[in-house]
Order: structure tokens, then sequence, then C-alpha cells
């Protein structure tokens, strides 16, 4: 008797990648990313703010700063950063609270994203806008 005998094919290695493809892990990553650069800016907000106490010349030379185009456009991508945290925060409440929420988690995906890129390509254009005819 005599058997055959099937060698397999050698498998490819995996390569191992926290990011797997799936849109609501784009959400979930970006969610995070806007809420820490909105953290952020609260606390420089706040501690800009208190510099007016210690030196109101101080305070002054801040503000200046904030005059230069490039904390314009750091600007233009905070409020993009609110925009998304929000949006996709109304998103996330209904996935956890609403019973059907998880049923129809994508298309309030797609909602989320089509909000945001409408309103925020509105709301860059009208600050770069404002940005070049006050410059």
């Amino acid at each position: 008797m005599s058997s055959t005998t099937e060698v397999a094919a050698a498998e490819e290695p995996r390569r191992v990648s926290l990011y797997k493809g799936d849109p609501g892990m784009l959400n979930w990553v970006l969610h995070r990313i806007s809420g820490v650069t909105i953290f952020f800016f609260l606390f420089v907000h706040v501690l800009d703010t208190a510099v007016i106490r210690v030196d109101p010349t101080a305070y002054d030379k801040v503000i200046e700063t904030y005059k230069t185009p490039i904390i314009g456009l750091l600007e233009i991508g905070l409020v993009m950063a609110i925009l998304f945290h929000a949006l996709n925060g109304v998103r996330v409440i209904l996935v956890d609270f609403w019973s059907k929420g998880v049923q129809y988690q994508k298309a309030m995906s797609i909602v989320v994203w089509t909000v945001f890129l409408l309103t925020g390509a509105a709301m860059a254009a009208r600050l770069l806008y404002i940005m070049i005819s006050h410059g």
C-alpha cells in the first residue's frame, strides 16, 4: 500500500497591526486624538490667560503671537477637532444608550463624516478668508 503525503505550503508570516481597517476603529482613534488635542488647547488657554494676573505686558505679547498665520492654521485644526469630537460623541452616545444604536452604527458613522466634511470645509474656507482678508 502506498500513501500520498501532501506537504502544506508554508504560510506567510502574519503582520501584526493594531489598525484593522474598520471605519469604527478610525472613528475611535480620531475621537481619542481630537479629545487629547482639545485637552491640551484648554491647558494652554488656562495658562496664557493666567499670565494676565502676573504680567499684563507679557500677556499682550502672548496674544500678539496668536495673530500669526501658523496659529491661524492651528485654530482651524482645533475647530475641526472640536467639530469631529462633538459629532462623533453624539454617535457614541446613541450607540451606547439607544437600543438600536449598534444596528445603525455604520449609517450614523456615514452621517457623522458627511456632516463633518461639509461643515468643516465651509468653516475652514470661512476662517481662511478671514485670515487672508485681515492679515
